[in-house]
């Protein structure tokens, strides 16, 4: 059976949170894993209100240090040193990330009842026999990294395929995922009649940068790619100004790196009534798009 990633937007709004759009949190389940996107204010009631319990986080990737993206990080750490949690949590996001994890427990008090490990990172920083992780520098006005979650591409055997020939799984099983044929009961199988290949997924964060070139080649043909859509092309001097993307620039993002789906977020409170005019121009120059709502759910 193919295992799905659930991604939760857990806030998407800009850096003055809305009735509607909390500050930016997304939320990356995948088997064993739940990975934090960001944690602005507010993050951990969002966790009750979508269900979940934040004690199941096993990392947090914090794009950057903009109170937005940032100011649930103290909170949502105490919360779970309080709820008994006992993993080892690890804290990845771009350079400075150390100094200013470290001046925030100064400011509100070290964590001491687990361990955190706190990695300034870029490129490929994790992998495991499941999925890795990366970064890339993104162009804001302090460090900024941009994420992409990639499951890797597996072989799987067809049980049903065994079932139907009445074969039992057991040691003469062990090298068909490497293509073997194998012997049972006297009899030679072919080993392409009995596996099939899951491809691998991938699903790219672009939060807060100014358009650059890095951009198209990091989120390249990305199964979802959720892309920060602060302002509409008419503001794009405003844009440009702080250093953010337009509806515009994510469309036309998309549309190069050849992804499947564009999902807009980080959306500017000037446009909570006529969020339309984003979600059209973006889809002017790339179809398959959609604008998040906290609570949303996607499965990929």
């Amino acid at each position: 059976m193919t295992e799905r990633i659930k991604l939760t937007f857990l806030g998407t709004g800009g850096m003055i949170p809305s009735e509607k759009r909390n500050h930016p949190a997304f939320l990356v389940s995948y088997k064993d894993e739940n990975i934090l996107v960001d944690c602005g204010e507010g993050t951990q009631i969002q966790f009750r209100k979508a269900g979940l319990n934040p004690c199941k986080i096993t990392r947090m990737l914090i794009t950057h240090w903009h109170g937005d993206h940032t100011f649930g990080l103290p909170g949502i750490l105490r919360t779970l040193s309080s709820s008994g949690y006992k993993k080892k949590l690890f804290i990845y996001g771009p350079r400075g990330i150390k100094k200013h994890i470290h001046e925030m427990f100064v400011a509100f008090g070290d964590i001491k009842e687990f361990e955190i490990e706190i990695n300034e990172v870029s490129g490929k920083f994790f992998e495991n026999q499941d999925f890795w992780l990366e970064a890339e520098n993104m162009v804001h006005v302090q460090p900024c990294n941009a994420y992409s979650f990639c499951v890797k591409e597996k072989i799987r055997i067809d049980k049903r395929k065994l079932k139907k020939f009445k074969i039992q799984e057991g040691i003469h099983l062990r090298n068909l995922k490497e293509g073997k044929d194998f012997v049972y009961n006297g009899k030679k199988y072919s080993a392409k009649n009995f596996i099939y290949k899951e491809i691998g997924k991938k699903i790219s964060f672009v939060l807060d940068t100014s358009v650059n070139e890095k951009i198209a080649p990091f989120v390249k043909n990305s199964d979802l790619l959720v892309c920060e859509s602060s302002f509409h092309s008419s503001l794009e001097k405003l844009a440009q100004e702080y250093k953010h993307l337009t509806s515009k620039q994510a469309g036309e993002i998309a549309r190069k790196a050849k992804i499947k789906k564009l999902v807009l977020t980080h959306l500017s409170e000037r446009y909570d009534k006529n969020q339309k005019i984003v979600l059209n121009e973006a889809r002017k120059f790339f179809k398959n798009t959609t604008l998040a709502k906290d609570l949303d759910v996607v499965w990929v």
